[in-house]
């Protein structure tokens, strides 16, 4: 009996054996393609054969693939292959199958065919068959040893022209500034004269210095400094500096010609920061990239940067053999801009105003093209583009609003002519300097005007009469008025590639009272603009009623609508005469100083700012004009704590127009 129960267990042992599933190479080729395409490192190494794992361990395994496909910046790995349903393997050889590989990576698709090579390892407790792994299967052109490459070549930044093809942000010639350490006399001195003159630190200067590669006899690079830095360059090259420097020339960097003239309309370039790198990381940035730091460099960084060309290779392990490039993205230099800013539009402006605080804008208001965008105190973009100043850039003023002071009148005028709440030769009787209204809040004259008890609207204008416009503004009433002002663009984005702040009637975009009402009216209370606005709405008076759109890029359609009819033609004429008696009347508030020969449109505004409780504030003087013989040029300027108000800025804007008619 013993003996045949036993024959019997041993039958179905035999028969369970001959009727279990025997590995397949398939089985193994696909789990290994599976956890390919998933990024299971880890699992395609258990797949390997055992002579396989001999000549790489798993940690190498991972690191190799993790490393190379970072580097690349690997995508959308794809493998794909076809299995025969009836194919039979020897156990005694190996067997092999086709596949195809595609993947993206920062220098564009790679796609290769190879074959796998699969063994059947016998083991102490499972046989199965194993991928006979080498090198080849990361890429067919790599042997052990090689290494996944990637070069980034640098696009060459855009430049920035203005209308006339000057230079305005480009590539220019620099001076290297620099120290070679075995023939400094005076070390301690020099380190102080260069540190003062560079506005680098001693501290910066020596870690410069104590780089390991510094030797006696080499140069040691500090800065830079553009050829235009006349101040900087004649304090080094004047001689009066201990031995031991030196100053190297032929060198190129992005160089900023108007200097402080155009600083907060082009901005500056600077290296990327961590935190920059970090906003941008999907879009080819590297850390030792130069990026738009303010101004238009920023406005246009995309434009400006182009797109970095990448080329992927294997560099071969031995020496004689060279590169193989597996693909490459061809680099795509950055675009030139042409504005309509004039330089010396720019340059006049700037020279009016580098002594004050304050913003200015000059266009063209017959065709609406910027000429001149200025923001002072201002800085120097070459020294902070060249590392020579920490120092960041002052405040960025032709971007912000302000209180625009008696400027805003033309723009009630217009209303109230419109609207014809105001009849042009219509006299308004005002007694004294101060009028009370029935609604509780009193307006004040400026003393020029309380000669005048018979007002009409030229009286109003030539003399800038508070009252005149407070009282006509609540004829108006606040819907007419609102509605009629919205045409000009307040609250509206100004339709411009810098973000500047939009223009506002009101807080909250509500006039609440009356007494605000007839504040607004004079263009005090809580109306706000920017410089660039404020000349934007002089343009219909110009066109014959329609605002213009503002254009920076040379290449952009020139008289570009942003409001259509916003006044009759018979409105604009009748206020430019108007303004035009404001400088040529002797009584008018920009008549002195009297330049000969030079006809001009204008208006002028002192807005106070008091804060709650003060009986005065800090006056900004404004100035708005025009010269009407050309109609080519429009500049509307503010300087800030103007003891004068506007009589500090009325000379600053007619040497403008006079210089450039």
């Amino acid at each position: 009996m013993k003996s045949w129960k036993g024959f019997l267990l041993s039958l179905v042992l035999v028969t369970l054996v001959a009727c279990s599933e025997q590995p397949k190479p398939e089985d193994t080729f696909t789990s290994y393609m599976d956890a390919w395409e998933k990024g299971n490192y880890g699992e395609m190494y258990e797949l390997l054969s055992e002579g396989a794992k001999e000549g790489i361990t798993k940690e190498e395994f991972t690191e190799l693939y993790t490393t190379s496909y970072e580097k690349i910046s690997l995508e959308n790995l794809e493998v794909t292959y076809g299995l025969s349903e009836e194919q039979k393997h020897d156990k005694e050889s190996t067997t092999a199958f086709d596949f195809d590989v595609t993947m993206d990576t920062i220098g564009g698709k790679i796609d290769f065919s190879h074959k796998a090579e699969l063994v059947y390892d016998e083991g102490e407790e499972t046989n199965r068959w194993a991928m006979k792994w080498s090198h080849s299967m990361l890429f067919p052109e790599m042997d052990e040893g090689d290494i996944v490459q990637v070069n980034t070549i640098s696009p060459e930044r855009g430049e920035i022209y203005d209308v006339n093809g000057e230079g305005l942000a480009v590539k220019g010639p620099v001076l290297e500034v620099g120290i070679v350490p075995g023939v400094m006399e005076n070390e301690k001195e020099l380190k102080k004269l260069l540190s003062e003159i560079l506005g680098l630190s001693v501290e910066k200067i020596d870690q410069k210095l104590n780089q390991s590669w510094v030797k006696d006899d080499l140069f040691v690079p500090l800065a830079m400094v553009a050829d235009t830095d006349k101040k900087r360059l004649d304090a080094i090259l004047k001689g009066d500096l201990p031995r031991g420097y030196k100053v190297i020339s032929g060198k190129k960097a992005r160089v900023y010609p108007l200097g402080e003239a155009a600083a907060h309309l082009t901005g500056y370039i600077g290296n990327i920061t961590a935190e920059e790198l970090e906003e941008r990381k999907e879009e080819g940035y590297s850390s030792t990239d130069r990026i738009g730091k303010s101004g238009l460099e920023l406005v246009y960084e995309e434009k400006l940067r182009g797109t970095p060309g990448f080329k992927v290779f294997i560099t071969k392990d031995r020496e004689e053999a060279e590169d193989i490039l597996l693909t490459e993205k061809p680099v795509q230099n950055g675009e030139d801009l042409t504005l309509t800013i004039a330089k010396n539009v720019q340059e006049t402006v700037y020279k009016e105003m580098e002594e004050d605080s304050g913003t200015a804008s000059a266009i063209n208001p017959s065709t609406g093209e910027v000429k001149a965008l200025v923001s002072t105190p201002a800085y120097d973009p070459n020294a902070l583009s060249l590392g020579l100043s920490s120092e960041g850039p002052t405040l960025n003023k032709f971007t912000k609003t302000y209180s625009p002071g008696s400027t805003f009148k033309p723009i009630t005028a217009s209303i109230g002519l419109e609207t014809g709440t105001i009849q042009p030769d219509e006299e308004m009787t005002i007694n004294g300097e101060t009028y009370k209204a029935k609604a509780g809040y009193s307006v004040t004259r400026v003393p020029s005007a309380a000669v005048d008890t018979r007002v009409d609207l030229r009286d109003a204008l030539v003399r800038s009469d508070n009252i005149y416009f407070a009282r006509k503004i609540v004829e108006v009433g606040v819907d007419s008025f609102q509605e009629h002002a919205r045409q000009f663009g307040f609250n509206e984005k100004l339709p411009f590639p810098y973000s500047i702040q939009k223009s506002q009637l009101a807080n909250e975009n509500k006039i609440g009272n009356e007494s605000l009402l007839a504040a607004t009216g004079y263009g005090q209370g809580e109306v706000e603009m920017s410089s660039l606005h404020l000349a934007m709405t002089y343009t219909p008076f110009v066109t014959g009623g329609t605002l213009l759109k503002p254009t920076l890029l040379a290449e952009e359609e020139i008289g570009q609508v942003w409001q259509k009819d916003v006044m009759s033609q018979e409105t604009a004429s009748l206020i430019t005469d108007r303004l035009k008696a404001v400088v040529q009347d002797a009584a008018g508030t920009a008549h002195n100083p009297v330049i000969e020969g030079l006809n001009i449109a204008g208006k002028t505004g002192s807005a106070e700012l008091k804060k709650a409780g003060e009986e005065e504030g800090q006056v900004n003087g404004w100035f708005v004009a025009w010269n009407t013989d050309s109609n080519h040029l429009l500049v509307s300027m503010m300087i800030e704590d103007a003891e004068d108000g506007s009589h500090e800025v009325v000379p600053k804007v007619k040497n403008i127009l006079d210089q450039l008619r």
